[in-house]
């Protein structure tokens, strides 16, 4: 049982506790740290949660065995390589950092000190992700050709101006750091690595904070291309397809911390006038945040590593890093 502190406890933070409840084999949050510990105190009391003075602190203490970061982030490199020298098991939630350099020099840290690193891109839990991944490797989508996705929402009016989240630094390119890296890391899961980037982004809505429209052109290294949008002044939605030279498979909806549906459309060899109708498949519930938690506790206590140098951790931050040269460039890049 790994015995963790969580670090943040805003309104995602206390969501990974919700998940992971007292009930969990692999891990149980026992303290917090916080820069608002008052507005956190009832939830600590209610979740069994001791309020350590700092994260320090939580470092330096014998009965935290690994730490949880649901910090903004800028913050999470340098939280990272403290939990290294400290020799703390530490996840972390997306992205490991907001440039390529910084996102390597966390995971380095972990892997110099044989901590192990974790990070929250709870989708590739998904049962219906995990099954497009099965689908590619039996080759009933046959090659992959094109991947397509977006993940919306109204993210830019839920915060006021001068909130972390509307600060360009913490958020460059709009929504990709809060929402398009999971599609992102989904497309690396399923693609392999981008070769080359086209993007813009703009601010349309408001006269402050981040961008609220981005849009972005991947090139894989595999051969396929893709396309991504994160548009945050607008209605919640998120969606997925991939195309291949035999199917389309597809998932999609408005709330995406549910157990998604899948699409599975095939092309009738025998018949290719046919307008074939997609088969719906459904999966068991899974809840992925805690399977994500509980997959980086079994590591952390057996020592083995996660979230590696040059690891898709790393390259998804290489491709946010790219994508932000392109919309600056106003031209592609190559990674």
């Amino acid at each position: 049982m790994i015995r963790a502190a969580i670090i943040g406890l805003g309104t995602w933070g206390q969501h990974l506790v919700r998940c992971v409840g007292p009930d969990s084999p692999d891990i149980r949050f026992t303290a917090a740290a916080t820069r608002t510990p008052a507005k956190a105190q009832a939830f600590a009391q209610e979740h069994g949660l001791r309020m350590v003075a700092s994260y320090e602190a939580a470092l330096a203490d014998p009965d935290v065995d690994a730490v949880v970061l649901a910090t903004p982030h800028t913050q999470h490199t340098d939280q990272i390589v403290a939990a290294a020298r400290a020799g703390k098991p530490v996840f972390s939630e997306k992205p490991l950092g907001v440039d390529a350099a910084s996102a390597a020099r966390a995971a380095k840290a972990c892997a110099e000190a044989g901590v192990t690193l974790g990070v929250g891109y709870n989708w590739r839990f998904q049962p219906a992700l995990q099954a497009i991944r099965g689908l590619i490797d039996d080759g009933t989508l046959g090659r992959v050709l094109h991947l397509e996705g977006n993940f919306c929402g109204p993210s830019v009016y839920r915060f006021p101006e001068g909130h972390w989240r509307h600060d360009r630094t913490e958020g460059p390119a709009g929504g990709m750091t809060g929402r398009g890296v999971h599609v992102v890391d989904a497309m690396l899961y399923l693609a392999g690595p981008v070769a080359q980037v086209t993007a813009q982004s703009f601010r349309l809505v408001q006269d402050f904070g981040m961008d609220d429209t981005t849009s972005m052109l991947f090139r894989f290294a595999g051969g396929a291309t893709g396309t991504l949008a994160t548009v945050i002044a607008t209605a919640e939605t998120w969606r997925m397809q991939v195309f291949g030279s035999n199917a389309w498979v597809e998932v999609g909806d408005v709330e995406h911390l549910t157990t998604w549906d899948l699409k599975l459309c095939r092309i009738d060899r025998d018949n290719l006038g046919a307008k074939q109708r997609p088969e719906i498949r459904t999966f068991p519930r899974t809840n992925t945040e805690r399977a994500e938690l509980e997959h980086f506790a079994r590591h952390a206590a057996a020592k083995k590593p996660l979230a590696l140098p040059g690891g898709d951790a790393v390259h998804n931050v290489e491709v946010l890093g790219a994508i932000l040269r392109s919309i600056e460039t106003q031209a592609t890049v190559r990674l």
